[in-house]
């Protein structure tokens, strides 16, 4: 059974992302349709997988991770506007079947992103 999973981490300050607000949508040329909502834990993890099951197909995704909002709730003082605010991940599942993780690594002016396991 496929799965799709995420997890931030905060670079900036060498801990888990906790609390940072982020949506999966599903892409469909320049039509997206929104799947799901989430927060993160503690752990920057979500409590269950974004999609799982028959749920995970192929095709294209979009996730959009809040970081303006989590480093500024973080403490952090940011330009007004943030270099980053909203970031998006787009990526592409092949195989339904397969578990694909898919971490970000936040910090206030970069970030970067990779197929995990």
């Amino acid at each position: 059974m496929g799965r799709l999973t995420t997890h931030v981490l905060d670079t900036a300050h060498g801990r888990p992302a906790a609390a940072l607000n982020l949506r999966l949508y599903r892409v469909d040329g320049d039509t997206r349709a929104l799947l799901t909502a989430r927060r993160t834990n503690a752990d920057g993890r979500c409590d269950a997988p974004l999609l799982e099951g028959a749920d995970l197909t192929v095709g294209r995704y979009l996730l959009e991770f809040d970081a303006g909002d989590y480093l500024r709730a973080s403490g952090v003082a940011l330009p007004d506007p943030a270099f980053l605010d909203v970031v998006p991940v787009a990526f592409g599942v092949s195989d339904p079947n397969a578990h694909l993780h898919v971490p970000l690594l936040l910090s206030p002016f970069g970030y970067s992103t990779y197929r995990g396991s």
